[in-house]
């Protein structure tokens, strides 16, 4: 019979099924061969960068100091996803309080290093304690921290709350973050997150800074720094890291150590955020009954460069009590 079989024979169901695998392992390849080719932190690169470079026991972190050359000490401590430029709306009014300003890199971020090691709350203390102590920074600091930076300032606090004048958080993480069912089987899942984070973040990234494109912000270009943070390699991974580690669970045994400390608290929020839950000023005021707390109307989780004035405004008007 001429008639052609309905169903492929042996070798043809070989090929087929060899060529679904190769489709497969280029489906997964294509991830990791976007992130081994993605550009490294270098001594070049960082030769034109501003600011300076301390050797600590994890890697090259990159800082600045800004304002007066003296004065009272304040350590600026960024978030998840931005690096020390997303300062640059409140440096100028934090100088002019006379505060003497110290920013910098986490590692993963900006020009610091990329350590191969889990981003958990030890982490980011020794990075924090370290750099202080490069820079022989003694006490009476105050500590402003956005977002994962919130959650990292509070930690230092609990821990050496006799080195701490005042606490300010910006959207703090360490309560309550708005998280999707993709983000967290990511966060919960090894191997297989580990290539979903960085198969979709970048695009997921992309898609938030394009949506807030045509907000005000006092810092001049920052979607596009923002955007450039995906062209290095282990920004990605670095990412994964710190949501699995230090913004893995709630701080509250932290905060209510901070409150019998008697260090003041100075949360700020952004009525419009869709990153950290607003359930959160609840759960502060639950842990911390001392703490004082601002909403800015209109601000989502942006607020640290897009409603930069309202936070300074905020602060000279809530000078710590001590």
């Amino acid at each position: 019979s001429d008639d052609q079989p309905l169903y492929p024979g042996p070798l043809e169901g070989r090929q087929m099924i060899g060529w679904a695998l190769l489709l497969l392992a280029v489906v997964i390849a294509i991830p990791l061969v976007i992130e081994a080719t993605r550009k490294r932190v270098t001594r070049d690169t960082r030769r034109n960068a501003p600011g300076q470079f301390a050797t600590l026991s994890q890697g090259v972190v990159h800082y600045d100091w800004l304002g007066p050359t003296r004065g009272p000490v304040c350590v600026c401590i960024h978030g998840l996803t931005t690096s020390s430029y997303v300062w640059g709306g409140l440096t100028r009014g934090l100088a002019l309080m006379g505060f003497r300003i110290l920013i910098f890199d986490h590692y993963g971020r900006g020009y610091s290093d990329r350590p191969k090691a889990a981003h958990d709350d030890a982490f980011y203390l020794t990075e924090l304690k370290e750099l202080l102590a490069h820079e022989n920074v003694g006490d009476d600091i105050t500590l402003i921290g956005y977002s994962m930076g919130g959650a990292i300032a509070a930690l230092f606090a609990a821990k050496h709350h006799d080195r701490v004048r005042q606490l300010i958080l910006l959207a703090p993480a360490g309560m309550g973050l708005v998280r999707s069912r993709l983000n967290r089987f990511i966060t919960q899942t090894p191997l297989i997150g580990d290539w979903l984070m960085l198969a979709f973040f970048p695009r997921q990234l992309r898609k938030g800074i394009k949506s807030e494109a045509n907000a005000k912000t006092q810092v001049k270009n920052i979607g596009d720094m923002q955007q450039a943070e995906l062209d290095w390699r282990g920004f990605v991974p670095a990412v994964l890291s710190s949501l699995r580690g230090v913004l893995g669970r709630g701080l509250k045994a932290e905060h209510q150590i901070i409150h019998r400390a008697g260090i003041p608290v100075l949360a700020i929020w952004g009525r419009e955020d869709t990153v950290i839950s607003m359930s959160s000023v609840g759960v502060l005021a639950e842990w911390s009954r001392n703490a004082h707390q601002e909403l800015i109307d209109g601000a989502t989780h942006a607020l640290t460069y897009t409603h930069a004035d309202q936070i300074l405004e905020i602060i000279r008007d809530n000078p710590p009590k001590l």
